[in-house]
């Protein structure tokens, strides 16, 4: 049956709290970079347990400046999964470095010591390894082979946001992890993103690249009190957050633990409700630990065209007729035309994955009647559910 409402992927969870903290922000009359993003930096540096936090305008400006940090340039090269958002590969380039991709483990659809070991050259600089999904990547591991080498990684964490990688959140063991913030995530602010890190030298060059090469605390020039005089100790970029943004980060950033439960309680009842639907299963959970925390920011499964009697594609389109939307995630960035003759190493797991991938709707918003007419919607177009439920 179709639902008279249609379903997003996602819509995010703001409430009147949000809105209050954002209408504060205004009467106060800071907008741009100022006492609250300072704040949220703060609170979210405590709740991940790391030193330094940078909030930023969007994941992307943290990961671009991380890299810089790291000594990424040309020549150089940049080990990343081609099973991702295309962002950190357009970045590379950016600088004049090659990206090289790199395939994933069918487990975790996250790449590991082994895969992207097969795609480590002496020019390698830097490994950016991505939660995928927010399944938490076993990082620990692939820090230390870089380590071993003089490899600088960078956790691509957009997705990561409460995620536990062995107890700890992203960034705990890399050089730093870079969060989103997009509408879509965990925690939003809109836009914008958080640059963690332990590293006091990669922290301080980050915050004044992200202010135009500003030497330290710029922003208080506004202040009362604050001296109108600066300097500019390297040629930046304009990729602060402002307080508007931070108001929000703040409130969300309080209610991700009742977010996150409910999130564990919607992936559960998906994973429940499919467990019996033929050639349809929930993917990247194989090998998780007990001190792993997926933070289910995408719920994606597998669709096994020869199992189900269906393709991913078709079932995409037959959600879609039952008022249900979807995502995929991703197309790998090798296969889009910017990309097409840049260097890979064996991308088997990718290539064979990716095409049976479906994100479906989870967001704390939803009730169990909705994740019931997805898993509804789901049987009745999968034609070996419906073979298997009459018994044939």
């Amino acid at each position: 049956m179709k639902r008279a409402e249609f379903l997003p992927y996602c819509r995010p969870a703001l409430g009147a709290d949000d809105i209050a903290a954002v209408v504060d922000t205004l009467e106060r009359g800071w907008l741009t970079t100022g006492p609250l993003v300072k704040r949220f930096e703060a609170d979210f540096a405590a709740a991940c347990g790391v030193k330094h936090a940078i909030a930023l305008n969007s994941c992307t400006s943290a990961m671009h400046l991380a890299l810089i940090a790291l000594g990424v340039g040309p020549g150089d090269e940049v080990v990343l999964p081609a099973l991702s958002f295309v962002a950190a590969a357009n970045l590379v380039l950016q600088l004049g470095a090659e990206p090289v991709f790199c395939d994933v483990e069918a487990d975790s659809l996250c790449s590991t010591v082994a895969t992207i070991d097969r795609a480590t050259t002496k020019r390698t600089k830097a490994i950016v390894t991505m939660h995928y999904a927010g399944r938490p990547a076993a990082a620990a591991p692939i820090s230390a082979y870089a380590r071993s080498r003089g490899i600088g990684v960078l956790e691509d964490a957009a997705l990561a946001v409460g995620a536990l990688d062995d107890g700890r959140w992203p960034g705990f063991c890399t050089d730093a992890a870079a969060f989103s913030f997009y509408a879509t995530k965990n925690v939003t602010t809109a836009e914008g993103g958080m640059l963690v890190t332990r590293d006091d030298e990669i922290a301080d060059r980050v915050r004044s690249l992200s202010l135009h090469g500003m030497d330290k605390d710029a922003w208080k020039r506004y202040e009362r009190g604050g001296a109108w005089r600066y300097d500019v100790l390297e040629t930046g970029y304009k990729y602060n957050m402002p307080d508007m943004a931070a108001a929000i980060g703040l409130t969300q950033l309080a209610k991700l633990p009742a977010n996150q439960k409910r999130r564990d309680e919607l992936a559960s009842a998906y994973i429940a409700g499919l467990e019996d639907v033929p050639g349809v299963a929930a993917a990247a959970l194989g090998s998780m630990r007990p001190s792993d925390r997926h933070s289910w920011c995408v719920f994606p499964i597998l669709v096994d065209e020869q199992n189900a009697g269906i393709s991913r594609d078709a079932l995409i389109e037959a959600l879609r007729d039952r008022n249900i939307g979807t995502s995929v995630h991703y197309i790998p960035s090798h296969l889009f035309s910017a990309y097409k003759n840049r260097r890979h190493g064996p991308l088997q797991v990718t290539e064979a994955e990716w095409l049976k991938l479906v994100s479906l709707p989870l967001f704390p918003g939803m009730s169990d009647t909705d994740v019931a007419d997805v898993v509804a919607a789901i049987k009745d177009s999968v034609p070996a559910a419906s073979r298997s439920h009459a018994g044939l």
